[in-house]
């Protein structure tokens, strides 16, 4: 049902590869003044705090690694990390960026992907919101068979909160699911993005064999830590 989409997703991400760090540290079209850039960054805090707690893992897989955001945080964590995304351009900003000798990357279509091996921990951040319902039983299998026995899945995604958007690019009452992206010199992609609430993301969670523990921030994000039974 939504495979132009998808490929419409792909193309934006590499796409955007250059100036994606801009949403993510606030800055152009994604400052929004130093109160809500401070809010912001207080939020990633508490989050980073619960990926911290983790404490040390052999083996790490991160899907949709995107520029390395989060890679950094786990390659200081993990003796060996697996780092999968679709797009080329991705990779190599965060090849570049983290420069780490105990990460391999691997590019990966992730509505293809199927895990050969398992691993201590899963994380992925602000990829579920962008898989479409009808790929969510098979993504969340995939990624459950990934984990050992007793290991862990941790994500990170987006709450529905209008001031984590572009300026130029606010969230509009008339789109649902499937929505418009706007880059910096204008091109404009649509894209799948599913803004989840906290017990529904249990529960998909529970389905795929995950029992987990789903908290929010105030405003921006939703996050869980799930364990593999």
């Amino acid at each position: 049902m939504y495979t132009d989409i998808l490929q419409q997703q792909i193309g934006y991400y590499r796409a955007r590869a250059d100036e994606y760090d801009e949403w993510f540290y606030r800055q152009n079209r994604y400052d929004r003044g130093a109160a809500l850039n401070q809010q912001w960054f207080d939020e990633v805090t508490i989050v980073k705090r619960a990926v911290d707690a983790l404490g040390h893992i052999e083996s790490a897989l991160e899907l949709a690694c995107g520029t390395g955001i989060w890679t950094q945080e786990l390659s200081r964590m993990a003796t060996q990390v697996t780092a999968l995304d679709a797009s080329d351009e991705m990779l190599a900003i965060n090849r570049a960026k983290v420069s780490a000798a105990n990460i391999d990357y691997q590019q990966a279509d992730l509505f293809a992907w199927q895990p050969d091996r398992q691993y201590d921990l899963v994380f992925f951040s602000f990829w579920l919101s962008h898989v479409p319902a009808e790929r969510l039983d098979g993504f969340l299998a995939a990624a459950s068979a990934a984990v050992r026995p007793g290991g862990n899945i941790f994500l990170i995604d987006s709450r529905q909160e209008p001031s984590s958007t572009a300026t130029d690019n606010p969230l509009r009452a008339d789109e649902d699911i499937i929505r418009t992206r706007k880059l910096n010199d204008g091109r404009e992609f649509k894209v799948i993005k599913v803004f989840y609430e906290s017990d529904n993301l249990r529960h998909l969670l529970a389905k795929a064999g995950i029992s987990a523990d789903v908290r929010t921030t105030e405003h921006y994000f939703i996050y869980a830590n799930g364990i593999k039974e």
